[in-house]
C-alpha cells in the first residue's frame, strides 16, 4: 500500500501538553506546541480534521485523566489515531523506562507520573479499531519509548497487529529534548509545525512519517539540536499527516528550441526559500548533501579542544587531552547535505546525499554543466557573464542606497558572534561585528590563492615577539558601538572570554580556547568571582587601545583564529548571555532593527559607525533584509524577487537547469570551489587494506571521472589529484602522485593490477564501501567507485548507513569488526590552514575510541612530529611548506583517496553591484555588495 492521507472524518488526534508544573521547571512553549499542531491538523488545506476530532488536553493532573481521555478519543477513530505528548520526560533509574510527567509530578516520586508503558497499552487496546496509529513524543529521553524499557519488543511499532504504526520521538533515550530560550515552540515540535505549515521543498505530495522524520533529522542536526528517533511497523512510515505545500510536480519533458529555456514546473512563490545543498552541492551537510534537494541543513556543534589532562567530548569527536592543536571541522549530518558555512566557515565531514526528485528535469543540468562559457563574457562587453565574479568584480560601484534582499531556507545556528558556526553566518555577521583582523575584500581569482589577512579594528597586523608567543595590537581611533561609545580593548577581551562560558555560549568554534588556555583553568566571565575581575590571564589590556595576547606556546595560525567572528568584541553591559544572538550589539556599519527567528531579519544603518575607521566594509545598502522560508528559494531568486541566497548552497537541480539553459539567467551564475573535498578513507585496520599495496590498488583503480559524472559533472567539483584543496596553506594543485591529472581522472588498470600482485591478491579481494543512506548523488558515487574497482577484481559491497553512520565510522573498533574498507566522506577547514584541514584526518594523536575523524587510522610518528613543527612556526609561509610535506607523506602512504574539490552554483541578482566570490567565505563577499537600479 502506498502513502495515504487518513480520512479526517474517521480519524482522531489527542494532543497532550504540560507547560506549568508545581515542582518542575515550566515549559511555556508547550502551550504553543498544542495550538500550532491543532491549527495544522485542522487546516483544510493540510489534513482537515474537524476541531471536534482534534482534542487538546492541557495540564493533566493525573494519569487517569490522560488515559480516560485517550480511551474516549481512541474509541471514536476507525482510520487513524494520532497521540501527541509534550512535557518533561523522566527515566526510571532501575528499569530505564520512560515516564511522562503531569502537572503535579515530582522527579523524586515517579509514582506521580504516567509510565509510557500505560499509554502504549491504551493505544494498542484491541478495542481500538483505528487501522493506523501514530505516537509522537516531545520530551526528554523520549527515545526510551523505542527501547521498551528493559525489553526489546515493547514498543508500539513492534506489537501493534494493525495496518501500520509509527512512533516518533524528539530525542534519543539518553538525550534531553530542547526548548530554546526565546523561541515560540520547543525545538522538535517547532520544526514539525513548520514542516506541516510550509511544506518540504521538493518533497512528495503527502507528508508521510518517513518524510517528516528525515526532514526533522536534517533540520535539527543542522542546528546542532537533539536528533529525533523513529520506529515503524508495517506501513507506519507511509502514514501521512498533511498535504505538502512544498511539493514540486515533476515536469513532463517537452522538446524545446535550443535557445528556449528548459521547461520546468515550479511551485507558486508564496514564501520562497531553500534548505540544503543539492545532489551536487559542496556538502553532500547533507553533511554530504541535502536531505531534500535544494535544502541545506546545518551541522551539529563543532568539536571542542580538550583541556590538558582532560579529554573533552563534543558531538563531533573526543580530542586527546595531551593535544593543544586547534580542532577543525566536524562530521556532517546523516542523510542530508551540510551547509558549508563558507569557504573556511565550517569544516565538517559529510556523508548523505540529496534526494533525487524530478529526475527528468534534474538530468538536464548534468549535460549542460559540461558546456561552460568563458568567465566574464557578455554580449554588451560589460563585466558580467558566467563565472565573472570568480575572476573579478562584477558591476563595480560605490553608489549607496537601496535594500539588499537575502532569502534563506535556514536560519543561522546563532547570530551571536561567539556561538555561530555556519559559514554564511560568518560572512553575514561582518555587517554588525568587527575583529582585530579580517580577510581582505578581494576576489578569489582562480580559487587557488590563500585569503589575505588585513587589519580591521587594529591599526596593523600583530606585532609578534617572544618567539611567537606574544601578539600585540593597537586599536584604531574612532571605532564605536551602535550607541556611540568607543570599542575598547576590554570589549575585545570580554567577547573572546565568552567562548569559555561553555554552559551558556554553546555551539561556536573553540580554537582560541585551546591556544590561549590549553590547561582549561579559566571558567569564563559569568563565573569570574575574583574581586579584580581580571579574567583570562593570557589576554592583557594595559589601556583602552592596546591588547596583548600571551600564548603558552607559539601557534602559526593564531591570527587566523582572531579573524573569526568568535574573536568579536562584546560590550559587557549589553551581554544578555544565551539570548545575545537575538539582538547583538553592533560594532559594524549595520545594527539589528528586528529579528523573528526562522521568519525574518532586518538590519539598518548604524549611524555611529564611521567609514574613516573601517577600510574593509563598503556599507552601501541602506537596509538589509533576510527572509527565511522552508521552500526552495531558487524560483524567487530567478524571478528577481530576492538578490541572493544567504546560505551559498547553490541552486537546486530544477532551478540550476533552468538558469544554465537560459542565456539571460546564466550570465549571473558563478561556479566557485567551496573548500570541501570529497574523499575515501582506507582504514588500515581492515584487511587486506593494512597492506599499502592493496590500498594503492584501490587508488589506481578508482575512476574519478566516472564518479564526477555520477555526481553531475564538472560543475559539482574538479577532479582532485591530492587531498589538500587549493586555497589552504601548503596546497599544491599540481602535485599528482597517482597520475590523476595526467590520466584525466581515469583509472590506471595496469598499475592497479601490479599493486594487487604486490600485496598478494592478484585475483583481487572483497571489501565494503560505506556511504550515508541519503540520495542519488552519494549512492551514485559509491556505485561508480564499486564498478571501477570491480574491473580489477576488487569486489566491493555497498553499505548504506542511516543515522548511525557517524557513531559507526567514528568508532575504530566498529570499522574493524564490520570490515568497512572504504569510507566515503567530505571535509573542509574552518580557516585557510593546512593544519586546520589535515590534522583531524591524519594526526595519530587525534584517534579516539569514539567520535574519531581519522578514519584511515593514520598514526605515523613522522607526520605527527611535522604537525608540531608547523604549529610552532612563527612564519606562516614556512608552516605552509611543512603542511605541503605532510600532504605528500599522506599521499605516499596511500591512506586516503581524494576524489573531488567540490563546487557550488550560485546566482546573484542583476541589480547587485560589487559582486565577487570571496576566497575566505566560498561565496559572494557580503560586506562589499551594493544595490543598483533601485
Amino acid at each position: 500500500m502506498g502513502t495515504v492521507l487518513p480520512d479526517p472524518a474517521a480519524s482522531q488526534a489527542l494532543l497532550i501538553g504540560v507547560h506549568t508544573y508545581d515542582r518542575l521547571e515550566d515549559l511555556p512553549a508547550v502551550r504553543e506546541n498544542l495550538a500550532g499542531l491543532a491549527k495544522a491538523f485542522t487546516d483544510p488545506d493540510l489534513w482537515g480534521l474537524s476541531p471536534s476530532h482534534c482534542t487538546p488536553l492541557l495540564q493533566p493532573r493525573s494519569a487517569q485523566e490522560i488515559l480516560d481521555t485517550l480511551t474516549d478519543v481512541a474509541m471514536r477513530a476507525t482510520d487513524t489515531l494520532v497521540v501527541y505528548y509534550a512535557g518533561h520526560g523522566l527515566s526510571d533509574p532501575h528499569s530505564d523506562e520512560l515516564h511522562l510527567t503531569l502537572t503535579g509530578s515530582d522527579k523524586e516520586r515517579l509514582y506521580t507520573t504516567l509510565p509510557y508503558e500505560w499509554l502504549r497499552r491504551a493505544v494498542l487496546d484491541p478495542r481500538v479499531k483505528a487501522r493506523r496509529k501514530v505516537v509522537i513524543l516531545d520530551c526528554c529521553y523520549s527515545g526510551r519509548a523505542l527501547l521498551g524499557g528493559m525489553g526489546g519488543t515493547d514498543q508500539v511499532a513492534d506489537q501493534a497487529l494493525i495496518e501500520g504504526t509509527c512512533l516518533l520521538a524528539a530525542s534519543a533515550g539518553t538525550r534531553r529534548a530542547l526548548s530554546p530560550p526565546g523561541e515560540k515552540f520547543t525545538a522538535f515540535t517547532g520544526e514539525l509545525i513548520t514542516a506541516l505549515d510550509e511544506g518540504i521543498a521538493d518533497g512528495p505530495p503527502l507528508l508521510d512519517m518517513d518524510t517528516l522524520y528525515r526532514h526533522l533529522y536534517t533540520t535539527l542536526a543542522a542546528k546542532a539540536r537533539p536528533l529525533p528517533q523513529q520506529r515503524n511497523r508495517n506501513t507506519g512510515g507511509r502514514i501521512a499527516l498533511a498535504h505538502n505545500r512544498g511539493h514540486v510536480p515533476c515536469p513532463v519533458p517537452v522538446p524545446a528550441p535550443a535557445s528556449a529555456p528548459v521547461p520546468v514546473s515550479v511551485p507558486r512563490p508564496s514564501e520562497p526559500g531553500t534548505p540544503n545543498p543539492p545532489d551536487d552541492s559542496p556538502s553532500g551537510v547533507l553533511p554530504g548533501d541535502a536531505a531534500v534537494e535544494g535544502t541545506l541543513p546545518v551541522p551539529p556543534p563543532r568539536p571542542v579542544a580538550p583541556a590538558a589532562g582532560e579529554p573533552r567530548t563534543q558531538p563531533g569527536r573526543t580530542i586527546p587531552a595531551q593535544q593543544s592543536p586547534t580542532p577543525a571541522g566536524r562530521p556532517g549530518l546523516p542523510p542530508a547535505p551540510v551547509v558549508r558555512p563558507g569557504r573556511f566557515g565550517s569544516a565538517r565531514v559529510v556523508f548523505g546525499a540529496a534526494t533525487a526528485v524530478c529526475v527528468l528535469a534534474v538530468a538536464i543540468p548534468m549535460a549542460l554543466s559540461w558546456r561552460e562559457d568563458s568567465p566574464g563574457s557578455s554580449d554588451d562587453g560589460s563585466r558580467t557573464g558566467y563565472n565573472a565574479a570568480i575572476t573579478g568584480v562584477v558591476n563595480a560601484s560605490d553608489a549607496k542606497g537601496g535594500t539588499l534582499k537575502f532569502v534563506s531556507a535556514q536560519d543561522a545556528d546563532s547570530w551571536d558572534p561567539q556561538r555561530g558556526y555556519y559559514g554564511f553566518m560568518w560572512n553575514f555577521s561582518r555587517y554588525y561585528t568587527r575583529q582585530l583582523v579580517t580577510h581582505a575584500p578581494q576576489p578569489s581569482g582562480t580559487g587557488a590563492e590563500t585569503p589575505e589577512l588585513v587589519p580591521d579594528l587594529a591599526t596593523s597586523l600583530a606585532k609578534v615577539s617572544d618567539g611567537g608567543r606574544t601578539y600585540t595590537y593597537t586599536l584604531r581611533a574612532g571605532i564605536t558601538w551602535e550607541d556611540g561609545s568607543p570599542v575598547t580593548s576590554k570589549d575585545i577581551k570580554y567577547g573572546i572570554e565568552r567562548i569559555w562560558a561553555k554552559e551558556t555560549i554553546t555551539g561556536g568554534p573553540v580554537h582560541l580556547r585551546s591556544v590561549l588556555d590549553p590547561a582549561g583553568t579559566y571558567e569564563g566571565p559569568y563565573k569570574d568571582t575574583a574581586k579584580d575581575k581580571l579574567g583570562l590571564k593570557s589576554i592583557e589590556t594595559p589601556n583602552a587601545r592596546t591588547i596583548v595576547f600571551k600564548l603558552p606556546l607559539p601557534h602559526s595560525d593564531f591570527e587566523q583564529m582572531l579573524a573569526m567572528p568568535s574573536a568579536s568584541p562584546v560590550k559587557a553591559e549589553k551581554d544578555t548571555g544565551a539570548r545575545y544572538g537575538l539582538d547583538p550589539f553592533s560594532s559594524g556599519p549595520y545594527r539589528f532593527q528586528s529579528y523573528a527567528p526562522n521568519k525574518s531579519l532586518v538590519l539598518v544603518r548604524n549611524t555611529h559607525w564611521k567609514k574613516s575607521s573601517d577600510t574593509v566594509r563598503a556599507a552601501l545598502p541602506d537596509k538589509i533584509t533576510v527572509t527565511f522560508t522552508s521552500t526552495s528559494p531558487g524560483v524567487s531568486l530567478l524571478s528577481d524577487v530576492y538578490d541572493l541566497d544567504l546560505t551559498t548552497v547553490g541552486l537546486d537541480g530544477v532551478n540550476r537547469a533552468r538558469a544554465l539553459a537560459t542565456k539571460d539567467l546564466k550570465k549571473y551564475l558563478d561556479n566557485p570551489r567551496t573548500g570541501f573535498v570529497r574523499y575515501a578513507a582506507l582504514p588500515q585496520t581492515v584487511k587486506p587494506l593494512d597492506n599499502i599495496h592493496c590500498r594503492k590498488a584501490v587508488i589506481y583503480a578508482a575512476d574519478k571521472q566516472q564518479l564526477q559524472t555520477a555526481r553531475g559533472g564538472p560543475s559539482v567539483g574538479d577532479i582532485a589529484p591530492n587531498l589538500l584543496p587549493p586555497g589552504l596553506s601548503g596546497a599544491d594543485p599540481t602535485y599528482d602522485p597517482y597520475g590523476t591529472l595526467q590520466n584525466g581522472g581515469k583509472p590506471d588498470v595496469a598499475k592497479a593490477e601490479r599493486e594487487l600482485r604486490a600485496c598478494g591478491k592478484p585475483e583481487g579481494f572483497s571489501t565494503t564501501i560505506v556511504v550515508g543512506n541519503g540520495g542519488a548523488a552519494d549512492v551514485g558515487s559509491a556505485e561508480s567507485l564499486r564498478d571501477s574497482l570491480a574491473k580489477v577484481g576488487i569486489d566491493a559491497e555497498i553499505s548504506q548507513l542511516g543515522k548511525e553512520i557517524y557513531e559507526s565510522i567514528g568508532t575504530p573498533n566498529v570499522v574493524k569488526d564490520k570490515g568497512y574498507g572504504v569510507i566515503l566522506a567530505s571535509w573542509a577547514a574552518d580557516f585557510s590552514s593546512g593544519q586546520n584541514f589535515l590534522q583531524p584526518l591524519t594526526d595519530g594523536r587525534w584517534i579516539t575510541p569514539s567520535g574519531n575523524l581519522n578514519y584511515a587510522g593514520i598514526d605515523d610518528p613522522a607526520i605527527n612530529k611535522l604537525f608540531d613543527d608547523a604549529v610552532a612556526q612563527t612564519d606562516r609561509d614556512k608552516a605552509g611548506e611543512i603542511y605541503r610535506q605532510i600532504n605528500r607523506k599522506v599521499s605516499e602512504g596511500a591512506y586516503l583517496l581524494p576524489l573531488l574539490y567540490q563546487k557550488s552554483t550560485l546566482w546573484h541578482s542583476p541589480r547587485l553591484t560589487n559582486v565577487y566570490v570571496s576566497g575566505a567565505y566560498g561565496g559572494y563577499d557580503y560586506a562589499s555588495l551594493g544595490v543598483g537600479n533601485t
